[in-house]
């Protein structure tokens, strides 16, 4: 068993990773910055409770892939500092995950906005 931190040093820890993640990697930040667009957009277009939590459960699955993409990425650095064919393949099935729940994120997004921004749209004509 590993050693096990008090509650709040558990927090301090997991809060330093994603300050980290903030701070060195540029698409933590943009998926970041794309998630809070989506929430303004939300509160703008008063979302139903159902598809805020949609919303919610689908930027929570791309930011957390994003890092553990991350993660994998520098543990695989660390243990195959050597290009090696094998560390490739790890980095770049991480880096997919994360491409694919993006692709996904934005088809609920299309799912979610379109809708009621044609309607806001075809109001205004």
């Amino acid at each position: 068993m590993g050693y096990e931190h008090p509650l709040p040093k558990s927090f301090r820890f997991a809060f330093s990773g994603v300050r980290t993640a903030l701070r060195e990697e540029p698409n933590f930040k943009i998926h970041i910055l794309i998630a809070i667009l989506a929430a303004i957009l939300g509160f703008f277009l008063k979302l139903a409770p159902i598809e805020w939590l949609v919303l919610t459960l689908t930027v929570a699955m791309v930011l957390i892939l994003e890092l553990m993409n991350t993660s994998l990425e520098v543990l695989v650095d660390i243990v195959s500092p050597e290009i090696h064919e094998k560390a490739k393949i790890a980095k770049d099935v991480a880096a997919a995950s994360v491409l694919l729940a993006s692709i996904s994120a934005v088809i609920v997004g299309l799912i979610i906005f379109l809708p009621k921004i044609l309607i806001i749209l075809a109001l205004t004509k």
